[in-house]
């Protein structure tokens, strides 16, 4: 059995502020420049909420997939499978997505021991395939080695975010503290202001998610009803000090003049902005420790996503939910862990690299899908509420609070929902652009205009309603747990 260590580590792997922050630090600090960094503490206070709803319902249901389990309980199997088939797919694109941030910051690293290692798209897509082929391979061999990796993970979290991120506010502090509040790369008049500053807010929007699943291995974890909250909101807090160190010490530490860093962003002429901040400031050695560091971060990122997304899939189709289930969702005697189940979530993650526009691109679409599965899980406890849940104790419960709680959450993630599905030019951040506008694709016509937000949630659902109602729709109920009676 796990330890609440083990599942606060999944969770706060899940959420690794140094992936978010590596994978689109570039976005933020180069549309709104050093100001960005107070979307992070806008959008931790919008998770809480989120996270404070989610942690009295895993006390009460504290089994393996989370918001997809909660729906399927708290409201109808329609409502329940549609959750959880977008919190499937949004966990298979935010693996895609950290994958493809590992080359980020591998390539520079293995360029900076001797290795000649391209930086163009088609090699990133390369290393990102590699690295996803590995992270499977390790996810068959067992819930024990993913914990172990996930807590050693965790260290590399703290040190790189943490003792490094002090290293540089001690000794490579360039910048005033001024320019945290510097407005001037919001442009003009209060609008464009606003929709460059929601732009920039992605990069912390795409950090701070997945502290749901400190739930996802409360089958595996002691005494879950009563640590599964304490690893969700742990998770939360803890990844919200981190980055807000890190972000902090390194916008402090950005070399030169703050304006010409960001235009040269702008310009292209600085493709990876946090490795040029690490190699401008530390000595070739400890700069190289720092990039190992991070890589070994992120890696146990992406481990952590997908033990969390394998996991989904196995209770949706234990529960006979997906296409094709009751054939690759076998556990393995010897292995003890769904092989099949492993490989298909492993391919469906591939999915995205075979045509490549970048991680942003990705984080994009993942963090969408994700925000929106936790509004329907929010509007599913909610209408709970309404009809009188939860009517027995938990050691972890709002009370009275509950419901404001509930509604402030959904208020929150439906405002950052259309903010997602906003479209977007490549004059404000180039982020849900049209399909038109994509690298290397020739789209035409009507098609060409949908956004590539609205596209992929587009596909993803018709899929999922052509499947429900061949499949799904006269499928038997399954059968749902009773609520936990434990003592206040």
């Amino acid at each position: 059995m796990l330890g609440v260590y083990s599942s606060f580590a999944v969770a706060f792997s899940y959420i690794s502020p140094s992936t978010g922050i590596f994978t689109l630090f570039i976005l933020g600090i180069g549309l709104a420049g050093p100001a960005f960094f107070w979307s992070w503490p806008i959008v931790v206070v919008g998770q809480l909420l989120v996270g404070l709803n989610f942690a009295e319902v895993s006390a009460h249901f504290p089994v393996a997939g989370s918001v997809y389990q909660w729906t399927k309980y708290l409201s109808n199997r329609t409502y329940a499978w549609f959750t959880g088939w977008i919190y499937l797919f949004a966990g298979v694109l935010t693996v895609a997505a950290v994958v493809a941030t590992v080359p980020l910051v591998l390539i520079p690293l293995l360029n900076n021991l001797g290795m000649s290692i391209g930086t163009d798209p088609d090699t990133e897509r390369n290393v990102a395939a590699i690295i996803l082929l590995s992270t499977t391979l390790l996810s068959i061999f067992g819930v024990r080695i993913v914990a172990f990796v996930n807590n050693t993970g965790v260290v590399f979290e703290i040190l790189g975010m943490v003792v490094f991120a002090l290293i540089l506010l001690l000794f490579y502090h360039h910048q005033s503290v001024s320019v945290l509040v510097d407005g001037s790369y919001l442009g003009s008049g209060f609008n464009t202001q606003a929709g460059t500053f929601l732009a920039a807010m992605f990069m912390s929007l795409f950090v701070i998610y997945g502290f749901d699943t400190a739930s996802t291995l409360a089958e595996e974890t002691k005494n879950p009803r009563r640590e599964a909250p304490r690893a969700v909101l742990a998770s939360i807090v803890g990844a919200a000090i981190i980055g807000a160190i890190f972000l902090f010490a390194t916008i402090i530490a950005v070399p030169g003049d703050m304006g010409k860093f960001v235009s040269d962003i702008g310009a292209g002429k600085i493709p990876f902005p946090l490795v040029t901040i690490i190699e401008s400031n530390f000595p070739g050695w400890a700069a190289n420790l720092y990039l190992f560091v991070v890589f070994a971060a992120i890696y146990v990122c992406c481990l952590a996503i997908q033990t969390s997304t394998i996991r989904l899939a196995f209770g949706m189709a234990r529960d006979g939910k997906l296409p094709l289930g009751k054939y690759f969702n076998k556990v393995n005697p010897a292995l003890h862990t769904p092989v099949g189940t492993c490989i298909v979530i492993g391919v469906l993650a591939g999915l995205p690299l075979v045509y490549y526009a970048g991680a942003g691109t990705i984080a994009i679409g993942a963090t969408g899908m994700i925000y929106l599965s936790y509004i329907l899980g929010n509007i599913a406890i909610l209408l709970a509420r309404m009809k009188g849940w939860p009517k027995e104790s938990a050691p972890f419960k709002l009370g009275q609070w509950g419901t404001i709680v509930n509604i402030l959450a959904l208020v929150w993630g439906v405002a950052m929902e259309i903010n997602f599905l906003w479209p977007r030019n490549a004059a404000v951040g180039g982020q849900n652009p049209p399909l038109s506008a994509l690298p290397n694709v020739t789209i035409g016509g009507p098609i060409g205009t949908i956004p590539v937000f609205e596209f992929t949630l587009g596909a993803i659902l018709l899929v999922g309603v052509i499947y429900y109602l061949l499949a799904q729709r006269n499928a038997p109920e399954t059968p749902a747990i009773q609520p936990v009676q434990a003592s206040a």
